[in-house]
């Protein structure tokens, strides 16, 4: 299910980050009161009443050195490109502001649902000052207090009547869908070409070449796959070229679709910080993971090129430890034979299911090999485990105390199941849950 996106649009200091925590329901924004502070995640998932969806606080995007209003103008195209429904947010405090009317310029031409919300209407005394809101054209203004909380739901449930209804790409189960995560001229177009055996997506040695994100059905001996471009630029202009967080936003977007990620690499260049970010969107999302170095061809080798880098590899993303790694070229297509079978080995491995008397053998095994731990006198006594969903493979650990499980204890459960079942490509869940 590809799920709807809603962008918080407004001129800085309305309060676009609390009302973003607010929706996902947890503190993911960096928030103080000073204008264009966000520095932190700009996107994340929220749920009201039956819909799920994935919200975007734009002011997160930072646009660099451009004046204010050149800012707000960029950071609102971006939430006119991505959003399905946009929260035109103001503050109610200072009334109608020359920059909101700036704003409201620039959705009027959209043609995407506006849900105008006034915020900072912190109690029913304050709810005369939203009438001036009506200026704006926008309809009925929706007083909301993001600091108490206060009119979340009526903004929502208005911002709800405008999810599209059938936003659902249907392939059957057998469909292994992957999708080609990285920064910018890491060539992930070009592998994309080099995968399906045509040029399927524009390619040039400029970042950001890609004009769209397609899904690109393919069939290779009888498997069937769904190829997710990640893509990202639909137009030029500075906001497209400089921010990474809004090749990041399409980087989302795919990996909530996909059952593997392909993380690109570009072995020329190294990795940098932005590499382990996106990668770990993958991870936080549960997909399986393949690491494809590319550009295998442009370096010099000798015979420890391989395994230096896999060891840079695995100290950058000790997190990804499970993810085999790749190496190639999609220009001239060396070792690109090697790419499908992985992807398959990780895709069956994110869907595998365990006999649970067999788990138990092994569970019990380890505990006799390295005794369960004890904390304040206490001993972690485990009953029983069993698999309870895959993709990814989760597993629930029935205990005395769950807090006694420490997480260093979970890992070395986690290190015997992949030792006897294998798992490579996919990250795997532990819980621990009180036997009632």
């Amino acid at each position: 299910m590809v799920k709807p996106v809603i962008a918080i649009v407004g001129r800085p200091n309305v309060g676009k980050s609390t009302i973003f925590n607010r929706i996902v329901g947890e503190r993911v924004s960096i928030v103080e009161d000073i204008p264009g502070v966000t520095r932190d995640r700009i996107y994340s998932s929220g749920e009201w009443l039956t819909h799920e969806f994935n919200v975007i606080d734009t002011g997160g995007i930072d646009i660099g050195d451009e004046p204010f209003l050149e800012q707000i103008r960029q950071q609102a195209e971006v939430a006119i490109d991505e959003a399905d429904v946009i929260i035109f947010l103001t503050n109610g405090r200072e009334g109608v502001t020359a920059a909101d009317e700036e704003v409201a310029k620039i959705l009027y031409k959209s043609k995407k649902p506006i849900v105008l919300g006034v915020n900072k209407i912190d109690n029913p005394e304050m709810r005369e000052q939203i009438y001036d809101f009506y200026a704006l054209g926008f309809g009925e203004p929706i007083p909301v207090s993001g600091s108490h909380g206060l009119g979340l739901g009526d903004l929502l449930d208005e911002a709800a009547k405008h999810f599209p209804k059938n936003k659902q790409m249907d392939y059957d189960e057998e469909t292994i869908k992957f999708s080609l995560i990285g920064r910018p001229n890491v060539g992930k177009s070009s592998l994309v070409n080099a995968i399906l055996g045509e040029d399927r997506v524009i390619v040039s040695n400029i970042a950001g070449t890609t004009r769209d994100a397609v899904d690109s059905p393919y069939t290779y001996n009888g498997q069937k796959y769904v190829i997710i471009d990640t893509a990202g630029i639909r137009k030029k202009g500075k906001v497209y070229e400089s921010t990474e967080k809004y090749s990041v936003l399409r980087a989302l977007r795919a990996i909530e679709r996909s059952d593997v990620v392909l993380v690109v690499i570009n072995a020329e260049e190294g990795i940098i910080e932005q590499d382990k970010k996106i990668a770990g969107y993958a991870h936080e999302a549960g997909r399986a993971v393949v690491i494809v170095v590319n550009k295998w061809d442009a370096i010099e080798k000798d015979e420890k090129t391989m395994n230096e880098l896999e060891q840079k590899i695995r100290d950058h993303f000790l997190f990804l430890s499970y993810a085999p790694i790749v190496y190639l070229s999609a220009k001239t297509k060396k070792r690109i034979h090697t790419l499908l079978p992985m992807i398959n080995t990780a895709s069956e491995n994110h869907s595998m299911r365990v006999e649970t008397s067999v788990l138990n053998d092994i569970i019990m095994d380890a505990v006799a090999m390295n005794p369960t731990p004890t904390d304040k006198g206490k001993r972690l006594k485990i009953y029983y485990t069993t698999q309870v969903a895959v993709k990814p493979p989760t597993f629930v650990v029935f205990v005395n105390e769950p807090e006694l499980l420490h997480f260093s204890y979970e890992r070395f459960l986690e290190n015997r199941i992949r030792d006897a079942f294998g798992f490579e490509g996919t990250p795997i869940k532990i819980y621990a849950r009180e036997r009632k």
